[in-house]
């Protein structure tokens, strides 16, 4: 196959559930080429009536929580059941370099084998939360290619998680018991994001901290204003080793769906999201431009020096940029 295919093999490869040619359309829509950029947003017109019909599941947590074992283990009970997975695996990129991990795909051995699941393992770049800046289109490419049931995996490493929650239908956040007091230093922004806390690595001795962490974060979830989905988050322990739990999250994630369907915030909440995708889009598109141009390009740089010296404030020099 060429590197690069025609709008139409993209088109019916994608409707094909052709994995290899998603993998493709997704490398093309994270390409920076003027050309790949244009093909890209034809392939995503052409196939956006085939998008919208999965379960969209954000999935963060602090390093060494365990994320990519939790998603193996629940990613298999998914597919054994009969659903088709992608999981949208963002991870971290060095400041310096531009370089990442990409570890995920890895550590998720028996599900990156099954048939019917697909992990994506993609550089976050700078993107707000840690999540990747095509990390939107790759999840249309994906519900296009018939999987029911999107992962989207965040570094979570400290950064907003904003840009994740914005784009999934159901926000679940991994927790660690026996590391002190559970409730210090937890962001009381995230906590409120999240539709329900995972205790993590109930297993091996650490099952009776583990309820306690349950315990404690149960309250502190109550103390926060209700949803406006009408859904009360939940806490829950599980152990991805021995699968203890975690059918349990994926049964509260379904009454989250028949709360939310049944109510019309789900849907209302999937029209919002395409505007805040619309918007983002904008200041995207706009910044590119900003910076491409040549004008800009041949000033910025002395005023970038001038900045740093102490000369000229940012917001001056932003104002002379912008006049320009």
């Amino acid at each position: 196959m060429p590197k690069r295919l025609t709008a139409d093999q993209y088109i019916q490869g994608l409707l094909a559930h052709d994995r290899l040619v998603l993998s493709r359309a997704i490398t093309l829509v994270e390409s920076t080429l003027p050309a790949d950029q244009e093909l890209a947003q034809w392939v995503l017109a052409a196939v956006l009536p085939s998008t919208g019909r999965s379960v969209r599941v954000g999935i963060t947590g602090v390093p060494g929580v365990g994320k990519s074992t939790f998603i193996e283990a629940l990613g298999v009970h998914l597919v054994e059941q009969g659903h088709r997975l992608a999981v949208l695996a963002v991870d971290p990129t060095s400041q310096r370099s531009g370089g990442s991990i990409l570890g995920d795909k890895t550590r998720m051995n028996q599900l990156a084998a099954h048939p019917q699941a697909f992990i994506r393992p993609s550089p976050a770049g700078r993107s707000l939360g840690g999540v990747a800046r095509a990390t939107r289109e790759a999840l249309l490419l994906c519900e296009a290619a018939g999987f029911d049931v999107i992962f989207v995996e965040t570094v979570g490493v400290g950064q907003s998680e904003t840009a994740v929650h914005g784009m999934v239908d159901f926000f679940l956040l991994l927790m660690l018991a026996g590391a002190g007091d559970e409730l210090q230093g937890v962001k009381r922004g995230i906590m409120e994001m999240a539709d329900a806390v995972v205790i993590t690595k109930a297993d091996s001795g650490n099952e009776l901290a583990a309820k306690r962490a349950r315990v404690e974060y149960q309250s502190a979830l109550r103390l926060f204003p209700h949803a406006a989905s009408g859904w009360a988050p939940v806490a829950r322990t599980c152990s991805a080793l021995s699968g203890a739990g975690v059918p349990g999250v994926w049964e509260e994630i379904g009454r989250y769906l028949e709360l939310t369907r049944g109510n019309g915030f789900f849907e209302r909440r999937r029209q919002e999201q395409n505007l805040q995708w619309l918007q983002q889009s904008i200041r995207e598109a706009l910044e590119e431009r900003f910076y491409a141009r040549p004008d800009i390009a041949a000033r910025l740089p002395e005023l970038q020096q001038r900045v740093m010296r102490g000369e000229q404030s940012a917001f001056a020099a932003a104002a002379e940029l912008l006049g320009l």
